[in-house]
C-alpha cells in the first residue's frame, strides 16, 4: 500500500472495480467480509467480489496489493467457488450498516452508516472508524421525529457491535436490491446464512419475496419458505407464478403442501393443485396460467396496455392469446395467437381476431419436453399456447420454463472448472488479439 496506514471506508469501496497485476478487470466488490467478536476490534479479512457470470467469490484481503481511487488491485490467482459465509463471518454491508450500538460516552443508540478500515504494519486489517448517525429524537408539539446527527466516532468508542438486531440491516439490503433483478437478491441471499436469510425474507413485501423464490434453487426456496408463519407462506404462494408455486410445492413433503393449499385463496389453490396433476416435464407442468388472454373483438390499443404491465414477465409480453369467451382459464376454444410486433403493425381501434398467426400450432398438455423445445426452436418463438383435448386454452409455456428443466438441476450453481474454462478461453482469446 502506498502508505502505513491507509484508511478506506466500506460504502465507498462497494462497487469498486478490481483489476489483475496486468489491468485486466476481474469483477466489482460486492462487500467486505468481517470477524467481528464480542471482545477485541473487528478485523475485515476478505473482499466479496462479483465475477463474470454473476458469481460472488472470496478474494482474501492478503490478495490485495492496492487499493486506490476507483480501482482495488488484487493478485493472478482468485479462488472462483461461490461465496457463501461460514458462521463466524459477517457481511459489512448487508449485516453490519444500520445494526445499533451503544456509545460509551453518554449510552445513547446510534446506527451504523458506514465503516472505515486501515491496515497495519503486520497486513491486518481492523475497523478504526464508524460513522454513526444517532436515534431520532422525538421534537415540538406535533411529536414529529427529526433524524438524528451523524458523526464519526472510533470503533473502540462504542458497545454492542457483536449483538445482532433482530430485523437490523434488513431495510438497507432491500434498499440496495431495489433496482436489481431478483435474481441478484436471490444470489445474496445465498451467500448469507440461513438467519440472515430468514430476516432479509421476513421484510420483504409478498410479491418482492415470490419474486425471488422463483430465481432459488428447490432447496433453498424450501428452506426460506419453511421460515415463514404458514399464513404468510400461502400469501406468498399465491404471489408467485401459478406454475412456479406448483413447483414448489410439488417439491415438499405431501402434507405440507396440502396445508399450505388449505390457507390460500380458493381460486389460486384450484389453479395450483391443477397444475400439480401433470408430470413436471409435460406441456401442463411447465405452462403457467395467467398469460395475456383475450377475446376475438378486443381492440389492438387494448391488447398492447395489457402487454405494458410491469409485471408481466417479457417473454410472456411478446404475444397475445385470443380465445372465446370465457377468458379465464381453462377458457373457451382456441384462436390462435398475435405477436406483440404484429400489434404495433396495425391501427389501434381494430379488433385483434383479424392479425392471429396461422402457422403456430398449440400444444396439448400432454406433449413431452423434448417436442417442445422442438417447436420452440423450429417457431422461433418464445412462449406456446396449450390446449386440452376440446382446444380450451389452458396456459402458455415460455422460454423461461424450458431452459429451467432443460439445464442442469444446480445450472445456478455453476462449476469451479467451467469458470476457470470460461475466463481461460477468454484470456486466450484477448491474448490472441492483442498478438
Amino acid at each position: 500500500m502506498s502508505t502505513k496506514h491507509e484508511r478506506v471506508y466500506v460504502a465507498r469501496l462497494a462497487g469498486t472495480a478490481v483489476f489483475d497485476p496486468i489491468g485486466d478487470p476481474v469483477g466489482r466488490v460486492r462487500d467486505v467480509v468481517m470477524l467481528v467478536r464480542r471482545v477485541g476490534v473487528p478485523t475485515a479479512v476478505g473482499l466479496v467480489v462479483e465475477v463474470p457470470g454473476r458469481r460472488r467469490v472470496f478474494m482474501p484481503l492478503t490478495r490485495v496489493t492496492s487499493i486506490a481511487a476507483g480501482q482495488v488491485i488484487c493478485t493472478g490467482v482468485i479462488n472462483l467457488r461461490r461465496f457463501q459465509a461460514r458462521a463466524a463471518e459477517t457481511l459489512a454491508i448487508a449485516e453490519l450498516f444500520e445494526r445499533s450500538v451503544q456509545l460509551k460516552e453518554d449510552q445513547s443508540t446510534a446506527y451504523i452508516e458506514d465503516i472505515a478500515i486501515e491496515r497495519d504494519h503486520t497486513r491486518t486489517w481492523w475497523v478504526s472508524k464508524l460513522y454513526v448517525r444517532r436515534a431520532a429524537r422525538r421534537k415540538g408539539v406535533l411529536g414529529f421525529s427529526r433524524r438524528g446527527e451523524t458523526f464519526v466516532v472510533d470503533a473502540e468508542a462504542v458497545t454492542g457491535l457483536s449483538i445482532k438486531d433482530k430485523l437490523q440491516g434488513a431495510a438497507l439490503v432491500i434498499q440496495t436490491f431495489a433496482n436489481h433483478k431478483p435474481a441478484d437478491l436471490a444470489s445474496a441471499l445465498m451467500e448469507m446464512s440461513p438467519e440472515r436469510s430468514a430476516e432479509i425474507a421476513a421484510a420483504l413485501d409478498n410479491e418482492r419475496l415470490a419474486d425471488v423464490l422463483e430465481e432459488l434453487p428447490e432447496e433453498d426456496q424450501i428452506t426460506l419458505l419453511s421460515t415463514l408463519r404458514s399464513e404468510r407462506a400461502a400469501d406468498v404462494l399465491e404471489a408467485m407464478d401459478p406454475d412456479d408455486a406448483a413447483d414448489l410445492l410439488g417439491d415438499m413433503p405431501a402434507g405440507e403442501a396440502a396445508a399450505l393449499l388449505e390457507l390460500m385463496e380458493p381460486d389460486d389453490a384450484n389453479m395450483v393443485r391443477q397444475l400439480l396433476n401433470y408430470a413436471d416435464d409435460s406441456a401442463g407442468g411447465l405452462m403457467t396460467t395467467e398469460p395475456v388472454i383475450v377475446g376475438p373483438e378486443t381492440t389492438v390499443a387494448t391488447a398492447l396496455a395489457m402487454v405494458r404491465r410491469q409485471e408481466m414477465p417479457p417473454a410472456l409480453a411478446s404475444m397475445v392469446f385470443v380465445v372465446r369467451p370465457p377468458l379465464e382459464t381453462p377458457t373457451g376454444r382456441y384462436i390462435g395467437l398475435v405477436h406483440l410486433q404484429r400489434l404495433l403493425r396495425e391501427p389501434p381501434h381494430e379488433a385483434i381476431g383479424s392479425f392471429v398467426d396461422p402457422a403456430i400450432e398449440p400444444l396439448p398438455v400432454t406433449e413431452s419436453l423434448a417436442e417442445i423445445s422442438r417447436r420452440m426452436a423450429a417457431y422461433d418463438i418464445l412462449a406456446l399456447p396449450v390446449v386440452d383435448v376440446d382446444h380450451r386454452f389452458l396456459g402458455a409455456i415460455s422460454i423461461d420454463d424450458v431452459l429451467d428443466h432443460l439445464l442442469p438441476a444446480d445450472w445456478r450453481e455453476q462449476s469451479e472448472i467451467e469458470l476457470r474454462e470460461e475466463i481461460a478461453a477468454a484470456e486466450s482469446a484477448k491474448e490472441g488479439d492483442d498478438g
